[in-house]
């Protein structure tokens, strides 16, 4: 029986994706092969970062015990847990639950979306203003569908620029869903409505972290 690096494991509601509002529950994994510029959980990706093995029939029970049909893994990368594979085959096993991984875009995602009742997906695209974009692994792109999310965190106008030639080179849109997220705090949320008005970006949503409106947005667990 496989063991992760868990950091902490709480309910709350989706504060983000398709989802947003729904009730859930997190299982955020320690541990980012990334160092976006904007992260806010800069605190769980160290390796000094306080986290607990966990294994999979102790998530399992948990999940059985809460009775929360939204499960979302994050992290950090959760894709880079050594042996998550085990976890997500016991996950897809369940059939009453419904499983979201948060992924940075880095990982290759084919295997694990050719799971039997796979996950779904909301992938965070990285763009410039990250510094992580030379990281990224456009063929992923091609493995998403339409349970599947691309998130677009933009920071400044380059970002938006950048997300908006992308969802057209790739038809992100026929594809899956597509969000894009204003980084809290460093661009105003009215430049990006301005910004998908003047470039007619029919079907991509505008998402705003509603966590970070409900709760202090340094608070963690919620």
């Amino acid at each position: 029986m496989a063991n992760y690096k868990v950091a902490e494991i709480f309910s709350s509601i989706n504060g983000e994706g398709p989802r947003q509002g729904q009730l859930a529950l997190f299982i955020r994994m320690q541990g980012c092969n990334l160092d976006c510029s904007y992260c806010d959980t800069r605190w769980a990706n160290g390796g000094d970062t306080i986290f607990h093995w966990t294994s999979t029939e102790e998530i399992l029970d948990l999940i059985r015990d809460m009775q929360i049909r939204n499960i979302t893994l994050t992290g950090g990368e959760p894709l880079c847990q050594e042996d998550i594979m085990e976890l997500l085959l016991a996950l897809a096993a369940e059939p009453w639950i419904r499983v979201e991984i948060e992924t940075n875009g880095s990982v290759d995602l084919k295997s694990f979306a050719e799971i039997p009742n796979a996950p779904s997906f909301n992938m965070d695209y990285k763009l410039p203003g990250s510094g992580m974009e030379d990281k990224m692994i456009p063929e992923n792109f091609a493995v998403l569908s339409l349970k599947d999310t691309v998130k677009f965190v933009v920071k400044d106008h380059s970002d938006l620029l950048r997300s908006r030639d992308l969802i057209r080179t790739y038809d992100l849109t026929e594809k899956c869903m597509v969000f894009l997220s204003p980084v809290y705090g460093e661009i105003d949320p009215e430049d990006v409505v301005n910004f998908m008005k003047c470039n007619q970006m029919n079907d991509v949503t505008l998402q705003l972290q509603i966590h970070k409106v409900i709760w202090d947005s340094e608070l963690r667990g919620v």
